[in-house]
């Protein structure tokens, strides 16, 4: 079973009917012991980074979430679930994350328009059992206005380019990320959610 975690700031339904589409059993829910349980854990988000990590701190989840990355979880952060994963963010001030990945969310630059909405390429950086059936220059759909900035290039599996090239796609060791929203990137972002699946 896959937990999608539900913090009262982030697109659940649209996550957990894209599952649903392809057959993987989910539960959306707030419960520290039914995200236990999990055998993976996603953590969708749209909205401000502060006001997310407000919330999981809230009801303990931020704790929950260590625990089940600790002990090798799969874990799939969607669009703001990126950041969340990221050491800091400068959105609105200085926010600590989840800090699964060393480095910050930054602003998109000045002089491109924000936030960035639309259908961008994919440009693999290295191979990975997400990216399975996912082909280099494959387009997916972002709504953003900050992003990444690892401080290991190691971690990003793909980058868009949007006036400037940023992660669309991170990992680090059982940790797995999209900045983009694959439940409303078609076909392309099925696969990459059934891949998480089946992993």
């Amino acid at each position: 079973m896959i937990a999608i975690i539900d913090y009262a700031i982030n697109n659940l339904r649209s996550v957990e009917k894209a599952f649903q589409s392809l057959g993987v059993d989910v539960l959306a829910t707030n419960a520290p012991e039914e995200i236990r349980k999990a055998d993976k854990i996603v953590l969708p988000g749209v909205g401000a980074f502060a006001d997310a990590m407000s919330n999981l701190k809230a009801k303990n989840l931020d704790g929950v979430i260590r625990e089940k990355v600790e002990a090798g979880t799969p874990l799939l952060g969607l669009c703001l679930g990126l950041q969340l994963l990221f050491s800091e963010s400068e959105e609105f001030g200085k926010h600590s994350g989840l800090n699964f990945i060393p480095g910050n969310v930054v602003r998109i630059p000045a002089g491109l328009k924000v936030p960035h909405i639309g259908w961008n390429q994919l440009h693999i950086k290295r191979p990975d059992p997400l990216l399975r059936g996912i082909e280099e220059g494959s387009f997916v759909y972002f709504v953003h206005s900050y992003y990444a900035d690892p401080q290991n290039q190691d971690d990003v599996l793909a980058t868009s380019d949007y006036g400037i090239e940023f992660p669309a796609i991170t990992n680090r060791k059982n940790v797995w990320a999209t900045q983009f929203h694959p439940e409303k990137s078609q076909q392309v972002g099925l696969q990459i959610l059934k891949n998480f699946a089946e992993m």
